[in-house]
């Protein structure tokens, strides 16, 4: 399916942490970098909606640090998407929300976006989280930041039925609190 980006071996981060995502529990995969946290999230993200298009609202939510974070993200997954009919949306803070609204509202089924800009979209209802399949954190340390940790907990009140992975270099006591809210019963991937 991916024979063009030439991906042979899996690390073995990789090797541990992509059947126990496909199983779908939550999980904290924690690993360091280089070790193929990212191409994980990408590879799972995809295998969970099948490379297909579905309805209009997003089946997956990638949620990470900062615009330049995102853009990454996103530069990531279009080597993947390409050559698959999803629409991955990238919500870049730069535009106003409105326009980030509507362009949603069009219809996406990988959304990228900071905790600013999916705040934003959340408290103006312009983000659907029924059909929300996949919710990823990538470099999950940042919700230790008060704005992130709050747009999870209301986010996650109105997601009722969904996979969390959080991605982090190390398991953050922070990361860890959690549990107690939407990450209950969570398996925990950790290779050094």
């Amino acid at each position: 399916m991916f024979e063009y980006l030439e991906i042979t071996t899996p690390t073995p981060f990789q090797k541990a942490s992509i059947p126990v995502i496909k199983s779908g529990a939550n999980i904290f995969c924690t690993a360091p970098e280089g070790s193929g946290k990212t191409t994980t999230l990408i590879l799972t993200t995809l295998q969970k909606l099948k490379c297909e298009e579905v309805g209009t609202a997003p089946r997956a939510i990638v949620l990470v640090e900062n615009r330049e974070k995102a853009s990454e993200i996103y530069e990531a997954f279009l080597k993947y998407v390409r050559h698959h009919p999803l629409r991955l949306y990238l919500c870049d803070e730069k535009l106003h929300i409105d326009v980030i609204k509507s362009e949603v509202f069009e219809g996406v089924d990988i959304l990228i976006a900071t905790p600013k800009t999916l705040n934003k979209l959340f408290l103006l209802e312009g983000i659907n989280t029924t059909q929300l399949q996949i919710f990823s954190m990538d470099d999950a340390a940042f919700l230790e930041q008060k704005v992130a940790h709050n747009t999870m907990m209301l986010l996650t009140q109105s997601i009722h039925k969904c996979q969390f992975v959080m991605y982090s270099e190390k398991m953050h006591p922070s990361l860890k609190r959690y549990e107690s809210y939407f990450m209950q019963h969570a398996r925990v991937i950790s290779t050094k």
